[in-house]
């Protein structure tokens, strides 16, 4: 299959070199030294070079706030039979672009960064398709991300918004208010050295990344539970009322271990 790929950040690059194993693979970048290095996949200098390459799919891999610029940059250079792809892991107004669009399209959501996850062994990750999509790119992604052995979830549009405002919208912001409380000279131990190395990991990522999560339409609503649980905690607190906290931590432990 021929595949293009607009966009060589952290997922671009990683799709490039695992798609390259058995596809024909162009990729474009408006900065040209994100896509030095990445060969085998041809280079293309500008977006008409498209035309001549004909690609069966074209996966948009670029931030979502440029997802539906770049779709329409594009596709004049695209032949009817182009199957369109995003990874956005906030659809936003990209299932609005794709009603528009004569194309058929396949949406899908790696949800693992290629900066945390060990890209060698993905075993335990986790990958997400729309269950919207095109047939012929269902049946792409459920291959692609079987060879791969990632756990793959199929909802619609709707869910997979809500789903990420409860899987990444909620952990971005319990770290990122971590990381506003830090005071340098603190000594660590070893839960705080593990939260700061995945708040400095989280912090090293493109600030469009991290807004495009926390900015989803559903994220309000988990902050909003956040804050309400941290009420409840200070008032645990300044009760010191052990067995209220005993209860409060045996509630804790069945949210995570079903104990």
């Amino acid at each position: 299959m021929k595949i293009a790929i607009l966009g060589a950040g952290h997922m671009g690059s990683w799709l490039i070199s695992e798609l390259c194993q058995d596809n024909e693979v162009g990729v474009y970048d408006i900065d040209n030294a994100r896509t030095s290095g990445l060969a085998p996949a041809v280079v293309f200098a500008d977006l008409s070079e498209l035309g001549d390459f004909k690609p069966d799919l074209l996966i948009n891999a670029v931030s979502l706030r440029n997802t539906v610029e770049a779709f329409e940059a594009a596709a004049p250079h695209l032949l009817a039979y182009c199957l369109l792809c995003d990874v956005a892991s906030v659809k936003g107004q990209i299932p609005a672009y794709y009603k528009m669009a004569k194309f058929r399209f396949a949406s899908v959501h790696p949800m693992f960064g290629p900066t945390f996850a060990n890209v060698q062994q993905l075993r335990d990750e986790h990958a997400i398709i729309i269950s919207d999509s095109d047939p012929q790119g269902l049946r792409f992604f459920r291959d692609f991300f079987s060879r791969l052995q990632l756990n793959i979830s199929e909802v619609s549009f709707a869910e997979h918004d809500r789903m990420i405002a409860y899987s990444l919208a909620l952990p971005f912001a319990s770290t990122l208010i971590f990381a506003a409380c830090m005071e340098r000279s603190t000594v660590p131990g070893t839960t705080f050295k593990k939260h700061l190395e995945i708040a400095r990991g989280l912090l090293s990522e493109d600030d469009y990344l991290l807004t495009e999560v926390i900015f989803g339409p559903h994220s309000l609503e988990q902050l909003e539970k956040v804050t309400g649980r941290l009420e409840f905690l200070k008032h645990v607190i300044k009760g010191k009322d052990f067995e209220e906290a005993r209860i409060f931590f045996s509630k804790l432990r069945h949210n995570l271990l079903g104990e």
